[in-house]
């Protein structure tokens, strides 16, 4: 089971990348591989990233650990070859990919030694780890208000990316090249309540307790009035698509 499973069904109604962003990942990720490489997309989840390389015809392999996420990514792409896996312990001969792609997926994992270990098994000689990353402005409303309701919960902000951070400078010094690619960018129209929606339904979120993530979010909202007037504000903002690039000799 994972935590994943739960939200399966509604993920992309609050996630979706909107189609032209998603076939510019593509795009990006194919740039630096050769025609017909052997892709892994690790956390492949409901397929808002993969579903352009399975309508391409690409040599793509998606891998979950949530089936219900798998299960969401097969109803958008029937064809698509998917693995239900952990990737601590990926069921791939050494050296299988000429790419493994990893999107926001070190956030608060603590294995993340061992999940980057077996990314190197699996990929060939000179072989390319893609971390995939969307990005929203610091001063925009989803930022202002994770930072706020982290203070509620009393949740230290910047653990998630402490730990990414600390992924990312383990494979700097393990790398020989390392580049970083904007894949994309597109304007999204962000209003608090979206936000309070997506976190209501978030898979880490809803671990805590019923009655914390209830006393979170009418705090949060009531916050949220104050600061922007109404729970339905509209605000236009520029969101971005990064790829980090790291290339490895093993």
């Amino acid at each position: 089971m994972s935590v994943f499973d739960a939200v399966a069904p509604q993920f992309d109604r609050h996630r979706a990348l909107p189609d032209s962003a998603a076939k510019a990942v593509r795009a990006a990720v194919l740039s630096r591989l050769a025609a017909q490489a052997r892709l892994l997309d690790l956390g492949a989840g409901s397929g808002r990233v993969g579903w352009p390389f399975i309508a391409a015809g690409d040599n793509y392999t998606g891998v979950d650990l949530s089936f219900g996420m798998l299960q969401a990514f097969k109803q958008r792409a029937p064809q698509a070859t998917l693995v239900q896996a952990d990737g601590c312990a990926l069921p791939f001969a050494n050296r299988a990919f000429d790419g493994v792609l990893l999107v926001q997926i070190f956030g608060g994992l603590k294995n993340w030694r061992a999940l980057i270990d077996e990314i190197l098994r699996v990929l060939r000689p000179r072989g390319l780890l893609l971390l995939g990353r969307t990005q929203a402005p610091d001063g925009g409303v989803d930022a202002r208000m994770k930072r706020q309701l982290d203070a509620i919960l009393e949740a230290p902000a910047a653990a998630n990316g402490n730990v990414r951070a600390q992924a990312e400078l383990h494979l700097e010094e393990r790398a020989v090249a390392v580049d970083n690619i904007e894949a994309a960018t597109w304007t999204a129209t962000r209003t608090p309540r979206g936000f309070i929606e997506r976190h209501r339904n978030g898979a880490r979120f809803g671990t805590l307790p019923r009655d914390t993530r209830e006393r979170a979010l009418q705090q949060l909202s009531g916050w949220t009035v104050r600061q922007f007037g109404s729970l339905d504000a509209p605000f236009a903002e520029t969101h971005s698509f990064t790829l980090r690039i790291f290339t490895f000799e093993r």
